[in-house]
């Protein structure tokens, strides 16, 4: 799986990054904690261009938040909360995960938008309260940006420079990789079976 993933990120370069990115802001099952790392090690081994695959993870990241923002932002709050009552559990969200993403912005503010986006399953939702309480797009935009290229270059690091250790951790990857893979689906598998963010009417 692990030479599927970089071989799949070397043939579309930093378009693949991009899309893979803003996917996993949208779509939980694909976790930038495995993409960006693989990114970063591709290009370490020539595969891509450093500055562009790591710009193509900034940029889809940043997408996908603002898809969230703008989702937000034109719905409104009942709008929104009686969309992911109807289809939340396909992203395995429920309008408790809403309200407590609303709760901790209103409590954080615009620091809530630069550190929610270094955590995890936070960093997806935290761009729904900056819509609803239409927080400015520009100053959005910054703070998201911002927050995401301290993740996403952490990230891309670890794995550049896991390329001058390859030899070391060639023989364990793939089976990690996998076996990350295989969780992460069967995670969300079972939220989905179980009905998370589906209301009983």
């Amino acid at each position: 799986m692990f030479d599927f993933i970089t071989s799949w990120i070397a043939a579309g370069g930093a378009f693949a990054v991009a899309f893979l990115m803003f996917l996993e802001n949208v779509f939980p099952p694909i976790p930038s904690e495995l993409v960006m790392p693989l990114a970063g090690y591709n290009a370490a081994t020539g595969e891509t261009n450093p500055i562009l695959t790591l710009l193509g993870g900034l940029i889809g990241t940043v997408a996908g938040a603002w898809l969230w923002y703008e989702l937000g932002r034109r719905l409104g709050r009942e709008r929104l909360m009686r969309w992911i009552d109807r289809h939340g559990r396909w992203l395995t969200l429920t309008r408790e995960d809403v309200e407590r993403a609303l709760g901790w912005f209103d409590r954080h503010g615009t620091a809530a938008i630069f550190f929610g986006r270094m955590i995890p399953t936070v960093r997806t939702l935290i761009s729904v309260p900056a819509g609803l309480q239409r927080m400015g797009r520009i100053r959005f935009l910054l703070y998201t940006t911002a927050g995401s290229l301290v993740w996403v270059g952490a990230l891309f690091g670890a794995g550049y420079l896991l390329e001058s250790q390859y030899e070391r951790v060639q023989g364990w990857l793939n089976p990690v990789t996998n076996g990350i893979i295989m969780v992460i689906v069967a995670l969300y598998l079972w939220r989905v079976i179980r009905g998370k963010g589906r209301r009983d009417c």
